[in-house]
């Protein structure tokens, strides 16, 4: 952690907005088209090349998507770099396979369904030409590789098979009239592979010649393999998987715990974190979140349900209760209601690509920290504010409850969430920016877009320290249109180098670009 390091910083002024476009979608629905519960995406995530992408479904499928517009269509590269302008190409993906990751079970010991939804899938380090993932639902990690496996086939075998009856015999003679094309080692080009019985008999005469069979491998399919299934580690269900930047370790998260997994073993655990107290009546928050640093291998953070994150170090003793530094925002005096420690849980926390910052989603804000200082964040982003009059209803209808995904941009200078009626939110976070987009997951993002007035930035004090307010008005969105609490966009990523996000609208995957 280098205390000079500003990936904030943009010495010509904050950044323009971005204008945001529609790219692709996937599992479009069509008008008035039931969605089927299992088909409804619940978590997605692109690997560290932004070449792939991953979603999993409530039905237990991890659907892989690869990209497509980075291959050369046909132009050299040398005459690429003649070129004195850049290519302007959006990221384009298409299907690449899909797999049963998990599938239902029950625990007979608990009397409890564990379902088949995919909570987390998270990336791991490719080798060899294969793909490497790990994917998990409410107790069981799985490790996963894809590799595209070659399928061969025996041909140029010595025989026409077709003249091939009954027991194997021939039926007539090999020795025909129309000329055989051979290879150069005597076999035939267009011969498919033939078992031939062992009762087989030579016709009369004999064979012209013997050709030995040529194994050909034309054709390729892509096959995923379980490796190994981490499990009976959590009691509680799991909400995170995070891999650490070394590349052999990752950690899983449940309510109360936190475990620290080797990749090549799946039988043994280590438990890092518990919170757990010893009467389970003095519980007052839970882990909500949890996720390693993108760097230093020894570093992660936590996010609990009264709002605060934890950040811990490995190295400081094997059980890390005491956290190393607790970012939490002090709560405003005379501000406590019945709501105040609901909305204040995190439901997601992500680090900035370099370390530096970590972002956090709570139900009315997302807030961006500064690692190297504790005492509040640099900036927070009001993304449901207009929906404070509504508590009670949000409450009584279970909505409340959401748990919201935030995500960073690659260059760390706008975050991104989701929000109801399949809107999504893009805020600028370079110093000194107002941009604040809402667009919908549609064909037609910009389509409920209305010109506001960019609010400026208030300075809270003399640190850098800034609220941006989305709109405000009750019981209506940004946009001035009625909200549809049962129309939420809860899981969206942006590309690790691009400003392109994908986001998930119940089962379809949208994609967008600026």
């Amino acid at each position: 952690m280098n205390g000079d390091d500003e990936v904030l910083a943009s010495p010509a002024g904050p950044p323009q907005p971005l204008d945001w476009k529609f790219s692709q979608v996937f599992g479009e629905r069509t008008a008035g088209e039931e969605v089927q519960e299992v088909d409804i995406i619940s978590a997605i995530e692109f690997d560290k090349t932004g070449d792939h992408l991953a979603t999993g479904d409530r039905g237990g499928r991890v659907v892989l998507f690869e990209r497509t517009d980075t291959k050369d269509h046909g132009v050299s590269r040398r005459d690429l770099e003649r070129m004195d302008y850049p290519i302007s190409r959006h990221p384009e993906f298409r299907y690449k396979t899909e797999f049963q990751s998990h599938e239902p079970e029950f625990d007979y010991l608990k009397s409890l369904e564990i379902e088949e939804k995919i909570n987390k899938i998270r990336w791991c380090q490719t080798a060899n030409g294969a793909l490497f993932l790990l994917s998990t639902n409410d107790k069981t990690i799985k490790f996963w590789k894809i590799q595209e496996k070659k399928v061969k086939k025996i041909s140029d075998v010595n025989l026409d098979p077709s003249k091939a009856v009954g027991n194997g015999s021939i039926a007539s003679s090999s020795n025909s009239s129309s000329p055989i094309p051979c290879l150069a080692n005597g076999g035939s080009p267009d011969r498919s592979c033939s078992y031939l019985g062992n009762e087989f008999s030579f016709p009369p005469g004999g064979l012209p010649s013997l050709r030995l069979p040529v194994v050909t491998s034309q054709e390729t399919s892509l096959v995923a393999r379980c490796r190994r299934v981490y499990a009976h580690a959590h009691d509680y269900h799991i909400n995170s998987i995070s891999n650490n930047s070394d590349g052999e370790t990752f950690i899983s998260a449940d309510d109360l715990r936190i475990n620290l997994w080797n990749l090549e073993i799946s039988n043994q655990s280590f438990n890092i974190v518990d919170v757990k107290p010893a009467n389970m009546e003095d519980l007052t928050e839970v882990i909500t979140s949890a996720e390693f640093h993108p760097t230093h291998c020894n570093m992660l953070a936590y996010s609990s349900s009264k709002g605060s994150i934890r950040l811990i170090d490995l190295r400081q003793s094997a059980l890390c209760d005491s956290h190393a530094k607790l970012f939490e925002e002090p709560e405003p005096p005379g501000s406590r209601s019945f709501f105040t420690e609901i909305i204040a849980s995190i439901s997601d926390i992500k680090f900035a690509k370099d370390g530096r910052y970590i972002l956090s989603r709570d139900y009315m804000t997302l807030k961006l920290w500064d690692i190297n200082m504790d005492s509040g964040p640099v900036a927070t982003f009001q993304v449901h504010e207009y929906l404070r009059p509504k508590l009670c209803d949000l409450y009584e209808n279970d909505s409340i409850f959401d748990k919201f995904e935030c995500c960073l941009s690659g260059d760390g200078l706008r975050v991104a969430t989701g929000s109801y009626s399949n809107l999504f939110r893009v805020f600028g976070c370079a110093p000194g920016s107002t941009e604040a987009t809402t667009l919908e997951a549609s064909k037609n993002p910009m389509r409920r877009q209305v010109q506001t007035p960019s609010r400026s930035s208030r300075s809270l004090s003399s640190i850098t320290r800034v609220v941006r307010r989305g709109a405000e008005t009750p019981g209506i969105d940004a946009n001035g249109n009625s909200f549809d609490f049962n129309t939420k966009l809860l899981h969206l990523a942006w590309h690790p180098t691009e400003n392109s996000i994908a986001c998930a609208a119940a089962n379809s995957l949208y994609m967008y670009y600026a």
